[in-house]
C-alpha cells in the first residue's frame, strides 16, 4: 500500500529552479474563488495514467497504484465540489477529462461538458474552483507536487509555478551580486521593474534603486537629466544639479525603455559606463560613479542594432545578461498567484474577505491581458472599489474584461452525445482530436490509431462527424 504525499503543503520546502528537466504535461490548481489568496500548486502527470479530484476537508495529493496504474488522487478544500467531482484520463490521444456524476458539474473554457480531451491551456472548473492544464512544462527540480506557499523566490512579486520562469528568477539569485550589466526584455506591463528592483534587492549595493523612463526624457534634455549640470551652464540653471547617474552612484541606474534612447544620448551613456564618470553640463572635471545598470525594453535590441536604431557598442557594453519575461498570457496557470500579490498591494485592509463569483474569474483567465499584469492591477483595484461587499462580479470589470473575444475560424461540428456509452464518449473525443490534429486526414487518423481506414470511416458516421470540418 502506497503511503499519502500531500500536496506537499506539510512536507519539507525544497529548493527549485537548480536545473530544469524534460518538459511534460501538468495539472495546476489555479484560483479558488472564494479564497483568492490560497496557495496555487502544480502537479506533474508525467508519471500517472489518471488523476481523480474531488472534495475534501483538507487539502492533499496522493501518488498510488490502482489496478495496475499509478494514480493521483487530489483532495480539494471546496464546498461547491463533488467527492468524487471528476477524473483525468491519458489516452493516445492525449489528457481526457470526464465528469465523475458530480452535482454541480464540469466546465471547460467555460463551457459546461461531460467530458472532453484537454488542450495546452485549457481551463476547467470543478466546483468554484480553477485548474489550468499545460501539455509541456518544464520542470524545475525533482518534485512532482509544488505547493505555491513553499516556493523561495529570488524576491517578493517574483513568485511562480513556471518550471522555466523558476529557473531563470534563480539565475538572478546569482547574478545580482556582480557588477555584469542586464537587460530584461518583455512587453510593456509584464514585470520589467519589479524584477529589477529584485536584481538591486539581492545585489546588496547600498546606494538607491533609480528608475528612468528613457522615453519620457526629451532629447534636448537627455545629458542634462543623466548628467546633472552646473550653475550657469545655460539659461535657468540656478543651482548645481547631481543628475540621475549620480543618483545611483553606489546603487541600481534602471534604464526603462532604453530603446528610446536617441543616438547622442547613447553615445553620452557609452562614454559614462566605460570611464565610469560622468561629466555634468557646463563641467570640466569628470565625476566618478560606482554604479550598477540595468536596462528593460519590450523591443528587439539586436533587429534596432541591425538597422542602425541602436548603437552596437552601447548594446554590447549593456548586454551581459538578459532576462526575457513572458506576457501574462503566457503564464495562465500564475494567474491566481499574481493574482493575489495584485490583492494584497491594492487592498491590504481587506485582501483576506475579498471573493470572486465564478463568473467574476471566468472573464479573468479567458481575457488577453494585452497590457499585462499593470492591466490587471488597475482592473483589480477599481473591481474591489466597486464591490463593497468584497465578492468581485463581472459588472465590477472593465469593459475590455467583460467583451466577448473575437470569433474564432469555425471549428468542427461536436459529435452528438446521444446515448453513447461511456466508451463511445472517450473514442468520440479521441477521433475528434485526431482529426484536428490530421486535417481531416482519414488515412493519417487511422495509421495513428492502428485501424483500417473503414473502421475510421464507420466512427465517423456513427459520431455525425464530417471530415471536410476538420481540413
Amino acid at each position: 500500500m502506497s503511503t499519502p504525499s500531500a500536496v506537499d503543503t506539510l512536507s519539507p520546502a525544497t529548493k527549485l529552479g537548480r536545473s530544469v528537466g524534460p518538459a511534460a504535461p501538468h495539472l495546476f490548481l489555479a484560483l479558488h474563488c472564494e479564497n483568492p489568496l490560497a496557495p496555487a500548486s502544480r502537479h506533474s502527470l508525467a508519471q500517472v495514467e489518471a488523476v481523480t479530484i474531488g472534495r475534501s476537508t483538507e487539502r492533499s495529493s496522493e501518488r498510488r497504484e490502482e489496478g495496475g496504474k499509478r494514480l493521483l488522487a487530489l483532495a480539494v478544500q471546496d464546498p461547491w465540489m463533488s467527492g468524487k467531482h471528476a477524473r483525468l484520463s491519458r489516452t493516445p490521444a492525449g489528457w481526457l477529462l470526464e465528469d465523475a456524476g458530480s452535482r454541480n458539474g464540469t466546465l471547460v473554457n467555460g463551457t459546461l461538458r461531460q467530458s472532453a480531451l484537454l488542450s495546452d491551456g485549457d481551463t476547467f472548473e470543478l466546483g468554484h474552483t480553477f485548474f489550468v492544464f499545460r501539455e509541456a512544462v518544464p520542470v524545475a527540480g525533482d518534485r512532482l507536487d509544488v505547493d505555491a506557499s513553499q516556493l523561495e523566490p529570488a524576491a517578493p512579486g517574483l513568485a511562480t509555478l513556471s518550471g522555466r520562469l523558476t529557473s531563470e528568477f534563480e539565475r538572478l539569485k546569482l547574478i545580482a551580486p556582480a557588477a555584469v550589466s542586464v537587460v530584461i526584455a518583455g512587453e510593456s506591463g509584464s514585470g520589467k521593474e519589479l524584477a529589477a528592483r529584485a536584481i538591486h534587492q539581492l545585489s546588496g549595493r547600498t546606494g538607491a534603486f533609480v528608475p528612468v523612463n528613457c522615453g519620457a526624457i526629451p532629447g534636448t534634455l537627455v545629458e542634462t537629466e543623466l548628467f546633472g549640470y552646473r550653475r550657469g551652464a545655460f539659461t535657468g540653471a540656478s543651482e548645481d544639479r547631481p543628475g540621475l547617474v549620480r543618483a545611483a552612484d553606489r546603487g541600481t541606474l534602471f534604464l526603462d525603455e532604453v530603446a528610446d534612447l536617441p543616438l547622442p544620448g547613447q553615445a553620452a551613456l557609452l562614454r559614462a559606463l566605460q570611464e565610469s564618470e560622468v561629466l555634468p553640463v557646463g563641467g570640466t572635471k569628470a565625476i566618478k560613479v560606482d554604479l550598477r545598470l540595468i536596462a528593460a525594453t519590450h523591443r528587439d535590441l539586436k533587429s534596432l542594432v541591425q538597422r542602425g536604431d541602436f548603437r552596437a557598442d552601447l548594446y554590447a557594453r549593456i548586454g551581459g545578461f538578459t532576462l526575457t519575461l513572458p506576457p501574462l498570457r503566457g503564464r495562465r496557470e500564475d494567474l491566481g498567484i499574481v493574482l493575489a500579490a495584485v490583492l494584497r498591494k491594492v487592498a491590504p485592509d481587506r485582501c483576506g474577505r475579498i471573493q470572486l463569483s465564478c463568473e467574476a474569474a471566468r472573464l479573468l483567465f479567458r481575457y488577453g491581458w494585452p497590457l499585462n499584469m499593470r492591466e490587471l492591477e488597475k482592473s483589480l483595484s477599481a473591481a474591489v472599489a466597486l464591490a463593497p461587499d468584497g465578492v468581485i462580479e463581472p459588472e465590477h470589470l472593465p469593459d475590455d474584461v467583460r467583451a466577448e473575444p473575437a470569433s474564432p475560424a469555425p471549428a468542427a461540428p461536436q459529435p452528438p452525445t446521444g446515448q453513447l456509452s461511456e466508451e463511445e464518449v472517450r473514442r468520440r473525443d479521441e477521433l475528434a482530436a485526431l482529426m484536428r490534429e490530421h486535417r481531416g486526414n482519414i488515412a493519417a487518423v487511422a495509421r495513428s490509431l492502428g485501424k483500417a481506414r473503414m473502421q475510421v470511416q464507420r466512427w465517423l458516421k456513427r459520431f455525425g462527424m464530417e471530415p471536410g470540418s476538420f481540413r
